[in-house]
């Protein structure tokens, strides 16, 4: 299973401190592969465009037991293979620049969040659930 990225690998999308320090198995389902690939091909590749610079997922899939681990929603998307929250390394004020961006770009996506004012960027896309709720945690 691979991703049809331009910039992302399935191996970053899946990599995570937590599951590998606690033993938590992290592996995807085909489904969840097939989301993944909609959330890069969709989104994640035409930011990465728009920003012109990389881009570094700090969580992308994360299996329920791995959610639940690190304080993730019940209903997460990360789940799913619908959602990875990105971050510039550039600080937070770069984040929020990036934030901005994406909300003003177009590009259609299920959420996108300013998380704890610039630590991250959360981005998902759902092709059924293309509601663009952009906002701030």
């Amino acid at each position: 299973m691979e991703l049809q990225s331009k910039y992302f690998t399935l191996k970053e999308m899946l990599a995570s401190e937590t599951a590998r320090t606690k033993g938590i198995d992290n592996t995807p389902t085909w489904v969840v592969v097939r989301n993944l690939n909609g959330l890069v091909v969709n989104l994640l590749d035409p930011i990465r465009e728009l920003y012109g610079k990389p881009l570094y997922i700090n969580s992308g899939y994360r299996c329920p037991k791995l959610n639940k681990a690190v304080g993730g929603v019940a209903n997460s998307e990360h789940q799913y293979g619908y959602a990875a929250d990105i971050d510039t390394r550039k600080g937070t004020a770069e984040n929020i620049r990036l934030f901005n961006l994406i909300k003003a770009s177009g590009l259609k996506f299920t959420q996108l969040i300013d998380e704890k004012r610039g630590q991250w960027v959360h981005v998902s896309y759902n092709a059924s659930n293309l509601k663009c709720q952009a906002f701030k945690l």
